[in-house]
């Protein structure tokens, strides 16, 4: 089986988004500046190129949360498919984890969104059903991505640390004693320093 991996921004105080997520916040409050690095800020260097690619190579399937699929809470009451317009940048399945049923959203661009009510270990597993030889990817947000360490099935996980402290919003590791994880590669510009981590062992 191909790797599993996960890559997220996160401020220096351990937050991937800030407080407040809405409609108009989708990253929360301020929480956008953690992604300065690869949204045509001018002082972004080839260091944030090449995290950018790590960020955006194919995988065969992702799993994110529904806090991160859409801006609303509870049984599904419009017709949303996604933030990213009509061609995500995913082009593969994503199995959405949800507490309410919703057909399957078909994209242009070849990514379609399942959604799964039955949590998170079943839909790691369609995943990696489908994935094939390019893998799983953990898109977020915080509480898939904390779901995914403690079923220990990250293979990779890439930190773009931010210099910014957002004093709130959503960790990934709130609650954790252990780590799990070394440094492989090293990379960094004034945006962001791209930590790229492999599971020990």
């Amino acid at each position: 089986m191909s790797d599993t991996t996960c890559h997220v921004s996160i401020s220096l105080d351990g937050f991937i988004a800030g407080p407040n997520q809405s409609i108009d916040a989708g990253l929360g409050e301020r929480g956008i500046e953690l992604h300065r690095w690869h949204i045509g800020d001018p002082r972004a260097n080839e260091a944030d190129a090449v995290a950018a690619g790590w960020l955006m190579r194919p995988r065969g399937a992702y799993v994110m949360g529904r806090n991160m699929y859409a801006p609303s809470r509870g049984a599904w009451a419009d017709e949303w498919s996604g933030w990213w317009g009509p061609e995500p940048p995913y082009h593969a399945p994503v199995f959405v984890l949800t507490h309410h049923p919703h057909e399957s959203i078909v994209m242009d661009g070849g990514t379609v969104f399942h959604f799964v009510t039955d949590g998170f270990d079943a839909a790691y597993a369609r995943a990696v059903e489908t994935a094939g030889d390019l893998g799983v990817d953990i898109a977020g947000g915080a509480s898939t991505v904390r779901q995914a360490l403690e079923a220990d099935v990250i293979d990779e996980l890439t930190l773009d640390i931010a210099p910014v402290l957002l004093g709130s919003g959503e960790r990934i590791f709130e609650g954790r004693e252990t780590f799990g994880f070394e440094p492989v590669e090293v990379l960094h510009s004034p945006l962001a320093t791209h930590i790229r981590y492999r599971r020990v062992g």
